[in-house]
């Protein structure tokens, strides 16, 4: 539609000023010359950069092992995010503030790592301690000697229990 409005036999002139502005309208954020070299060349050096650190991030997190040994046998496990070591052994790691052992029992010592909480002595769950229970339930009520040994001739046998007269249709169930 355009190509049929470019010349100027037929259009007046205010919609030539339109199709001017129309046109300028098109072109308003385009970058010419030397912008457009420019923010041609800072496009691709960005690229270059992301495509770079992504595959060195990619490479070196997937060969990164945790760094603690064993029995003199290196971990194998992959060792957690922006650390060298693995939620195993991330105690070892003397930097680190969101972990600590677990104090475990006096019984059963413990060093399962804990993320570090609000409380002043994390626990794994295993050694989490309980806080008292807060409902107590009442003792059984002492029930007299007299009251259990009802007579059964209270109750009344299924033969009783019948209607002795019918009732209007109404009135039944």
């Amino acid at each position: 539609g355009s190509s049929l409005l470019t010349g100027p036999e037929g259009l007046m002139a205010k919609e030539r000023e339109n199709l001017k502005r129309l046109k300028c309208l098109r072109r308003y954020r385009q970058r010419y010359g030397v912008e457009a070299l420019l923010h041609r060349q800072l496009k691709e050096r960005r690229m270059l950069a992301t495509d770079s650190a992504a595959q060195q991030a990619h490479t070196t997190r997937s060969s990164q092992r945790c760094l603690a040994f064993v029995d003199d046998v290196r971990c194998s496990n992959p060792s957690l995010p922006m650390t060298r070591h693995c939620l195993a052994h991330i105690c070892q790691d003397t930097n680190q503030t969101l972990f600590r052992p677990c104090q475990g029992s006096e019984e059963v010592p413990c060093n399962k790592p804990v993320p570090v909480s609000l409380s002043e002595e994390p626990c794994c769950p295993l050694h989490l301690r309980l806080p008292p229970q807060m409902y107590v339930p009442e003792q059984a009520l002492a029930v007299p000697e007299e009251l259990e040994a009802a007579p059964t001739d209270l109750y009344l046998s299924a033969a009783e229990l019948q209607p002795t007269e019918s009732l209007p249709l109404e009135f039944s169930d």
